[in-house]
């Protein structure tokens, strides 16, 4: 990482002008949430003629498409150099510019992994009931090109998600309560003040302790706050001062998390390559012991050389696993378990351990 990289702050400015400031590949992660160009015309009012408090700011105000299309290739140009090669960007928007975005992203050379549905949980209703409610918004999650090695931490959001594949839709609740920002009159301070939930959840997915993660409309500072509370640091633009002071104010309120609670489910390919036997060598799952398929209806038994056997047949933890089912082929490490302690684990368990106590040695 460049070594005049002005990290864990935010930079007041336009966000192009500030981009064009920062050195070519140094950023790991761009989270973006970007003008919805909302077009709006006039108020609008609820049934009981109270007004709405939506966009209206000037910040999301452009004369046309071109306009807006001209901005939007300006600063997703930027973040595509300031970008490392296996980085990713994720970008946020309603229907009114994702898919503008999306086109654009792609005619830059951006490559496209996933589009995620956030469905909000408490939308704000269609007041005028001419359309259908607006419960979502939609996250394009990329990488910097089809060439890059991109990082998924696919066994964490696993694991976030009670040990099933994270979907691409995504339940979560507008930023409402104390979380939300209030100004000096209690009124909401940021329009689209996004929820800490649905950060935790990009960040978690696409980074690692130390990355740099950049925000190029940073607001009321929830990417920044999100980066540091899980271990990142990040930069993040904003132009308007108001919403710096805030996030400012709110950052120093965030308590990061000691390195040893950052960890997170390794991936496989991450896990220590040991070999069964050495279990067997160690102790851990001494010659003698019984393990069994998930459902106890295969049995095995551990032999000193690190074969299991069961009956008459004898093989490593995946042939005799493949042999026993009639399979093409087996993970032995997640297809056996073993008892311990009254707990019924996998043993794969023990390479999860080993990988955890070389972590923290």
């Amino acid at each position: 990482m460049k070594a005049d990289m002005p990290l864990n702050r935010i930079l007041r400015g336009e966000c192009v002008e500030v981009m064009k400031t920062l050195p070519d590949a140094s950023v790991n992660c761009v989270f973006a949430d970007p003008p919805y160009n909302l077009q709006l015309r006039g108020e609008l009012r609820r049934p009981d003629e109270s007004v709405v408090d939506g966009v209206d700011d000037d910040w999301d105000k452009f004369t046309g498409y071109e306009a807006y299309d001209e901005f939007t290739r300006a600063w997703l140009g930027e973040a595509r150099r300031l970008l490392h090669k296996d980085g990713t960007i994720w970008v946020i928007g309603s229907y009114h510019n994702i898919f503008r975005l999306g086109a654009i992203m792609q005619d830059l050379g951006f490559w496209i992994l996933n589009d995620i549905i956030w469905r909000k949980s408490n939308p704000m209703p269609n007041f005028r009931g001419r359309r259908f409610t607006n419960a979502h918004e939609t996250l394009i999650w990329a990488a910097r090109g089809p060439e890059s090695k991109y990082r998924f931490n696919y066994q964490a959001m696993k694991a976030l998600n009670e040990d099933l594949q994270m979907r691409s839709d995504w339940y979560l609740p507008l930023c409402t309560g104390n979380e939300r920002l209030k100004n000096d009159h209690g009124l909401k301070l940021h329009p689209t003040q996004k929820p800490e939930s649905l950060l935790h959840r990009t960040l978690l997915a696409a980074t690692v302790e130390d990355d740099v993660v950049l925000d190029p409309f940073c607001g009321t500072g929830t990417t920044p706050a999100v980066a540091k509370k899980l271990g990142r640091r990040y930069l993040a633009i904003e132009r308007h001062p108001d919403y710096i002071k805030a996030a400012e104010a709110r950052l120093e309120r965030v308590e990061v998390l000691p390195a040893d609670q950052l960890e997170i489910t390794p991936a496989k390919r991450e896990m220590p390559r040991i070999p069964f036997g050495s279990f067997v060598e160690n102790g851990s799952l001494p010659a003698g012991t019984v393990v069994y398929d998930r459902q106890k209806r295969l049995k095995a038994r551990v032999s000193p050389d690190g074969t299991l056997v069961s009956g008459q047949h004898r093989g490593s933890i995946h042939k005799l696993g493949a042999l026993l089912t009639n399979a093409a082929s087996c993970n032995g490490w997640t297809f056996w378990y073993f008892e311990r302690d009254g707990q019924f684990l996998s043993i794969d368990t023990l390479r999860q351990e080993t990988h955890l106590l070389r972590r923290t040695a």
